[in-house]
């Protein structure tokens, strides 16, 4: 069992039980995954993502690349080429489009960070949108939660606890107002990420005879060949944070937390199996701006993994709502499913990770036992 604490008081436990890979990031979040089939040499995995005892489950392909495997997302479908086109080329007219998130508190808290463009040219600037805010919403319910499950701790030994709050403090939102800012430079880099995301999904969803104004994505290799993966792929530079991570940068440890928004400056692993990223946007109590860390590449490719898990959920949403809202209607907005089919959601995924946050428990208590027998 591996265990991580970050510096706003999260922790990551990793472990292996019965050939399933169990991560839990939260109190009531994380993933079981388990070997699930093969298809023309390539080995596939179920994943069950539980979130505020949500179930949610994808498949992953696994590859090797250097002695190391990755786990890659795979869609579970695709869209008509012609829908990826329409969001991936500008619209007709600029849209102004209102998401309803005045009286959020999420939105609130982040108010000094992220701010949602005026008006949209296209559809992959809603997505970036989209998938910003998605990261946001979830690191905020992730803290509440975290803090909530401590102040009841709190309560039950009898010991004074702040009422529950994001990380920060009561006054984060004035603290992060008006001098940590999201910048337009860096959402559009995310913005080309997601456009190149569309291309990708575009080619392996369209035949092979494409039309001649179609956006073109870089060749994947076949099986039988080591695959680079999306972490370090020289044309992907851009990372979204997913889930918290303590990092290391000049000596000194910072925390990145969902929402903050590195860029990869080296493409060669260390001895450690981590590449050196650059902080282009941080929130108040999270890594500077500018601030050089070392993130390993498994880090960042779960970052990558989440990255194209909800621009395909924002793409289900906007084709819900195209032609509506004053959103322009999209072509065609069918689906084919991928050469894989679905998983079983797996049903002990949750149980799964509640026992091994009360082994964890048990752990560190024994461990602090231990110290401080010897201390004394």
């Amino acid at each position: 069992m591996h265990i991580e604490h970050g510096l706003n008081g999260s922790r990551r436990i990793e472990s292996t039980h019965n050939g399933a890979r169990i991560v839990t990031t939260g109190r009531n979040s994380g993933y079981v995954q388990r070997a699930y089939v093969t298809r023309g040499g390539r080995s596939y995995v179920s994943r069950t993502t539980i979130i505020n005892h949500r179930a949610y489950t994808n498949v992953y392909r696994s590859y090797p690349y250097h002695g190391h495997y990755y786990y890659g997302y795979h869609p579970g479908f695709y869209y008509h080429p012609a829908y990826y086109g329409w969001a991936y080329n500008p619209w007709p007219a600029p849209v102004y489009y209102g998401w309803g998130w005045g009286g959020a508190p999420w939105y609130g808290y982040y108010g000094g960070y992220f701010a949602p463009y005026p008006v949209y040219p296209s559809a992959a600037f809603w997505l970036t949108d989209y998938l910003i805010s998605a990261n946001l919403q979830a690191a905020y319910q992730a803290q509440a939660a975290a803090n909530a499950a401590a102040a009841n701790a709190a309560a039950a030994n009898d010991a004074p606890a702040e009422p529950p709050q994001p990380s920060g403090g009561s006054d984060a939102q004035a603290a992060n107002s008006g001098t940590v800012t999201l910048t337009p430079e860096v959402k559009a880099a995310i913005a080309e990420e997601v456009k190149a995301q569309l291309a990708a999904e575009q080619a392996d969803a369209k035949p092979a005879s494409a039309a001649p104004d179609a956006p073109q994505a870089s060749a994947t290799s076949s099986p039988t060949n080591e695959e680079v993966p999306a972490a370090l792929d020289p044309a992907r530079r851009t990372f979204v944070v997913a889930s918290d991570l303590a990092v290391t940068g000049d000596g000194q440890e910072c925390q990145l937390t969902a929402g903050d928004v590195i860029t990869r400056l080296s493409d060669t692993p260390d001895d450690d199996n981590k590449v050196t990223v650059s902080v282009s946007a941080g929130k108040k109590a999270d890594c500077a701006p500018g601030k050089q860390v070392a993130v390993g590449v498994d880090d960042l490719q779960e970052m990558h993994n989440h990255f194209q898990e909800q621009l395909d959920n924002g793409m289900k949403d906007l084709a819900s709502k195209q032609g509506t809202s004053g959103l322009p209607k999209a072509p065609d907005t069918a689906t084919v499913a991928s050469d894989v089919p679905p998983p079983p959601t797996d049903a002990s995924a949750e149980k799964a990770l509640q026992d091994q946050q009360a082994q964890a428990d048990q752990t560190e208590a024994q461990v602090v036992k231990e110290a401080f027998s010897q201390g004394s």
